[in-house]
């Protein structure tokens, strides 16, 4: 990237020149999202309507968050309630791919009508290199389809417009501090949400439990590093996992789910490193998942697996 100055006078430059009229903007809540939406609403100021989908598939408290970012970032924004739309198109799907390009679709879909509402077809998006790389196309295999690229249906009617295509994560994060986004170093949240999370069939119940175990890790996580125990990590989370696995509830033996925490280094989320946390750290994300989550998961694992041969998400 050029300079961060530089590249935030160009790229409004080019908004106002590619966009005569009004545009809505996918405002997912991550930096991505934000840093685009800021751009955009920068360049054409309230002709482009900034977008946040609660898709059901949100980590505890996801939305309040949200609020309280994009207020410190100074955009406006609109919620857009739609939890059943996106449980509905993810019913009995246990393909990954089918599910990131189901829940592209719907995306796309909400879109088309909320940009037909203001008589636009033009939709901003967030979309960095990572994004379209992984995705494949031309001469590149597919690691995992984006649902913001490869989720994209053919018969789209929108005409998409992505600032930051040609940028790393790294380069966003410079391009936020220059436009004054606050905690540009706060983890990524996969577009998805926690449809990737919950390697199976997608459920409310499924939700609920893979959503409480986040919320955990994500609470010891921090708390190790307010104690200094651990530098912050890049991203930091709960899966899900198919299956149920054997477990001991006083005498007796039962059958509940198995969770996998996962917790990674990255510089541009092309590569990560997994990291070693002290056995106190994992040891009490354990015990409160477990216990708060009694009678439903019975088993936490460890992902201590590098990008490559794996990818930070599971799905």
């Amino acid at each position: 990237m050029k300079d961060p100055s530089e590249f935030h006078r160009e790229a409004v430059e080019h908004l106002r020149r590619e966009i005569p009229g009004e545009a809505v903007v996918a405002a997912s809540g991550g930096i991505d999202s934000t840093v685009a939406a800021v751009l955009a609403q920068e360049a054409l100021g309230p002709r482009a309507h900034a977008l946040f989908v609660d898709t059901g598939l949100l980590r505890a408290g996801e939305a309040e968050r949200v609020a309280t970012f994009f207020k410190a970032s100074g955009l406006g924004w609109e919620l857009l309630p739609a939890a059943p739309r996106f449980l509905k198109v993810l019913e009995g799907v246990t393909d990954p791919e089918e599910k990131r390009r189901r829940i592209g679709t719907a995306f796309i879909r909400l879109f088309e009508e909320e940009a037909s509402r203001r008589g636009t077809n033009v939709l901003i998006q967030g979309t960095i290199a990572p994004d379209w790389i992984e995705s494949g196309g031309a001469l590149r295999d597919t690691i995992k389809t984006h649902h913001n690229v490869g989720g994209i249906p053919a018969d789209s009617k929108l005409r998409l417009v992505e600032p930051l295509r040609d940028l790393y994560k790294d380069e966003v994060r410079l391009l936020a501090n220059e436009l004054r986004v606050p905690e540009p170093e706060r983890q990524p949240f996969p577009g998805p949400g926690l449809a990737v999370r919950v390697a199976g069939e997608v459920t409310e119940e499924r939700l609920a439990v893979c959503r409480g175990a986040n919320a955990v890790v994500e609470s010891e996580i921090e708390r190790a590093v307010s104690a200094g125990a651990i530098p912050r990590p890049w991203q930091y989370f709960a899966v899900l996992l198919p299956g149920r696995t054997v477990g001991v509830k006083g005498d007796n033996r039962v059958h509940g789910l198995a969770v996998s925490v996962r917790v990674v280094e990255s510089v541009d989320a092309m590569s990560a490193t997994a990291l070693s946390l002290p056995p106190e750290v994992l040891r009490r994300i354990a015990e409160r998942i477990t216990r708060e989550l009694a009678g439903q998961v019975t088993r936490v694992l460890y992902d201590v697996t590098d990008k490559p041969p794996a990818t930070i998400e599971w799905e």
